[in-house]
């Protein structure tokens, strides 16, 4: 499956109404660990929930017919949405009880679970808390590396760490959907490396006008529709020069 973010083609992050709206709609769950005297660094966090989103899509049981599968196609068939909640304590304890994985990065830990109805969150999830996902970084986070994939902020938005986790799921996913299946397996061999950082303003002009996967968000929470959100700079879909 292959979508145009970057012209909106068929893209299932575009506020206009689509085909895909009549389908049944799903989300998919990820949860944040955030304990009260250690919280994740904000970058740390948004990297691992990308890698989370990579994760379930390569896993052996969202394919083919495997368990998860027919919940894959039917959240894929539909709006792409990811929901991110935070947990702690005994809350992360249940939330670890239930099918899904757990990514873990330098400092955060996300749990991703097999899309669900969008008004049919196990009991688990539906009493974990969106808000409250307000993270920072201790130290900034360091130069990137331009032979890896990076996924790169819109600078000129103000979002919380929960909904940039979002975010930098989707971008992960675009960029996934848009590699071959080689491509595929060696960034999963390789356990999925990326970098999240904010673009430089002076660059992101020519970011998304690079031919790049590029969220357009559906604008349900935070941003207007139609916002330009993250552009997944994969080295593998570096198709033109950019400025």
């Amino acid at each position: 499956m292959s979508h145009d973010a970057t012209s909106g083609g068929d893209s299932p992050f575009r506020s206009e109404p689509h085909a895909r709206d009549d389908a049944p709609q799903f989300v998919l769950p990820l949860v944040v660990r955030i304990e009260r005297g250690a919280p994740p660094a904000r970058t740390d966090a948004l990297e691992t929930s990308a890698r989370a989103v990579l994760t379930i899509l390569s896993d052996a049981r969202s394919l083919g017919e495997g368990e998860w599968a027919e919940a894959m196609r039917d959240w894929q068939d539909a709006r792409i949405r990811k929901v991110v909640r935070r947990a702690r304590g005994a809350e992360w304890r249940r939330a670890e009880g239930l099918p899904g994985i757990t990514v873990t990065g330098k400092s955060a830990e996300v749990r991703v679970f097999p899309p669900v109805p969008l008004d049919g969150w196990p009991k688990e999830l539906a009493k974990l808390q969106v808000s409250g996902t307000d993270l920072d970084d201790p130290e900034p986070p360091a130069g990137t590396d331009h032979s890896a994939p990076v996924l790169w902020l819109n600078p000129d938005l103000d979002m919380s760490a929960g909904k940039t986790m979002a975010q930098t799921g989707h971008a992960a996913q675009l960029a996934w959907w848009e590699l071959s299946d080689e491509e595929r397996t060696a960034w999963r061999d390789a356990g999925f490396p990326l970098a999240v950082r904010t673009a430089d303003p002076a660059r992101w002009a020519g970011l998304t006008s690079g031919g790049l996967p590029l969220v357009r968000d559906a604008g349900f929470t935070e941003v207007a529709p139609g916002s330009c959100t993250v552009v997944a700079d994969h080295p593998a879909l570096r198709r033109t020069p950019r400025v």
